[in-house]
């Protein structure tokens, strides 16, 4: 089983939970990361055996000359390191998750194992990589596992449909039905001000400019609102963090937004927030910090693109806003700032729809299903 990263943000949190059911299930993971980190220590915590090996992980970062042949080198080696792996503890599959894995395609190939590739992205642009990474994956995937329909459909250009396979995710919500903390007291935020956050890490999409646009739009129309941004960079991208603090500094109401960088306590984040907002302005696969938010009881705020669409109740458990004008965001959110209890009544409907809809014990069964014996590539 292989992964690019080993923090327990949205996918790895995912691939842990993947891992973990496999092994009750009876199957014998071995997992494979590029650097040691909180993933790490769950899995070995769980009794899962994990070797660092740099996999040579795909990034928008070496999409220039000196960067692609950094990675041809790196992975080079990695599938040398790995044969042996795979030779040693007798491996019958490989797993490779997220598109930025590519490591286990060419081990997989070499070796004539079994290869899963599971999807938490839509890539849209640049258009050329879309479009090779398809034919990629098509042609060193035996079963291609989709996070969400939006997934399916975007990838089903260049994805023999016969491959793919919808396993919505789920994860335990206990952590955010039954919170603990209050942020608001840490932050000295007024108990009666209206708290609007979002959680996600730093990056061109994930619409942290976007939710200070909207954040300032709101500003205009009520007075007591306060502001919260959650999550770090990705490693060696911390000038994109910077960047967003700068932005910050030159906003009008910079005193209402706190930016509060990486968090281990999200259920308590969740817990102090009267609206959740996903700004992201490209679609989002399917966002697990949007399954956390309704398992919180927190109405959900999210542009109407990506897996949020499946997700969200429009007008029931949520809002669907526009990824690309604030002030008509700013416009169909303010009914719910100013109606604290179409606020509590929507987030009772989105945690009764999370808990039906995208339980954990769905997903364990579900993902275990595409591994069973049965279940042919």
């Amino acid at each position: 089983m292989l992964h690019g990263s080993s923090d327990l943000y949205g996918a790895s949190r995912i691939f842990l939970i993947t891992a973990i059911s496999l092994k009750e299930k009876g199957h014998f993971p071995h997992v494979v990361l590029s650097e040691s980190g909180p993933l790490t220590e769950a899995l070995e915590k769980a009794g899962i055996s994990v070797d660092i090996v740099r996999l040579g992980i795909v990034r928008r970062k070496y999409f220039n000359g000196p960067g692609i042949l950094n990675r041809i080198k790196v992975m080079k080696k990695a599938v040398r390191i790995l044969g042996q792996v795979v030779d040693n503890r007798k491996i019958t599959d490989i797993y490779s998750n997220t598109a930025a894995v590519w490591v286990g395609a060419l081990l997989a190939k070499k070796k004539k194992l079994r290869h899963y590739w599971h999807l938490h992205e839509i890539i849209v642009r640049p258009f050329w990589f879309s479009y090779l990474m398809g034919n990629i994956i098509n042609y060193a995937a035996d079963k291609v596992i989709v996070v969400s329909g939006a997934v399916k459909d975007h990838w089903k250009k260049h994805i023999d449909s016969k491959k793919l396979e919808l396993v919505y995710n789920g994860i335990d919500y206990t952590p955010y039905m039954n919170p603990g903390g209050d942020l608001k007291g840490e932050l000295a935020i007024e108990q009666e001000a209206c708290v609007i956050g979002m959680i996600g890490r730093v990056n061109s999409w994930k619409g942290h400019e976007y939710f200070l646009e909207i954040s300032e739009e709101l500003n205009k129309k009520f007075l007591n609102l306060r502001f919260i941004l959650v999550g770090d960079a990705f490693p060696g991208e911390e000038h994109l963090y910077e960047g967003l603090e700068k932005k910050i500094l030159e906003k009008k109401f910079k005193n209402r937004v706190f930016n509060l960088g990486f968090r281990s306590d999200i259920s308590s984040v969740l817990a102090t927030l009267d609206i959740f907002v996903l700004p992201s302005t490209l679609p989002d696969p399917f966002p697990t910090v949007i399954l956390e938010a309704m398992a919180a009881g927190k109405p959900v705020i999210a542009t109407a693109h990506g897996g949020a669409v499946e997700m969200i109740s429009d007008d029931e458990t949520g809002i669907l806003i526009p990824w690309n004008s604030p002030k008509e965001a700013a416009d169909k959110m303010a009914s719910m700032v100013a109606d604290k209890n179409k606020r509590k009544h929507m987030g009772e409907l989105g945690r009764k729809k999370v808990l039906e809809n995208f339980s954990l014990t769905s997903y364990r069964e579900n993902i275990n299903n595409v591994f069973s014996p049965g279940s042919k590539p």
